[in-house]
């Protein structure tokens, strides 16, 4: 049985971002129809609730198979599973575009480190640079910002613990 079954969550877990919803019923519908607010709300709740049931099933499908991660073949499984088989070859399309889309975004990433001239080793050792004289700064600055005036107690003469140098 799955974790969630049985749980009521509270009016704003696991929800859909309302302001998104709207803008989507806004862009399904004719120019010269409106929508009020407590049916946007209504249509709100029904994605909500459409998810959780899809999750849900997903969820008993992937544990049926005693796996840890609920795969897309476990989304479309709960699909068919629940009635709704017409929407599997469109969830299958959608889904292709998605991987298509990951596969050209990692594409550019790649490109973007070939377009700046330097092997990783060279971006390794400006990076660790960078990190080293951000420390400096810091370390500057914590050393002005003393409560005395006179820095860090290791400038001092004392040692990192705040034991200072005998006088």
């Amino acid at each position: 049985m799955s974790d969630y079954e049985g749980v009521p969550a509270a009016d704003d877990d696991l929800s859909l971002p309302r302001a998104t919803v709207y803008k989507l019923i806004a862009e399904m519908l004719p120019d010269d129809v409106t929508c009020a607010k407590d049916t946007r709300d209504l249509l709100l709740d029904c994605c909500n609730e459409f998810i959780h049931l899809i999750a849900s099933e997903s969820n008993e499908i992937c544990e049926k198979e005693a796996k840890k991660t609920i795969a897309a073949e476990h989304v479309l499984a709960a699909l068919r599973e629940l009635g709704f088989e017409k929407y599997v070859s469109e969830v299958k399309e959608a889904y292709s575009e998605h991987r298509q889309q990951q596969i050209k975004d990692r594409g550019r990433k790649s490109t973007k480190l070939n377009q700046l001239g330097m092997s990783e080793e060279e971006l390794q050792r400006s990076q660790e640079l960078l990190f080293a004289q951000a420390r400096m700064r810091l370390q500057n600055q914590a050393s002005q910002d003393s409560p005395n005036g006179n820095g860090s107690a290791a400038a001092n003469g004392g040692d990192s613990n705040g034991n200072g140098a005998a006088t």
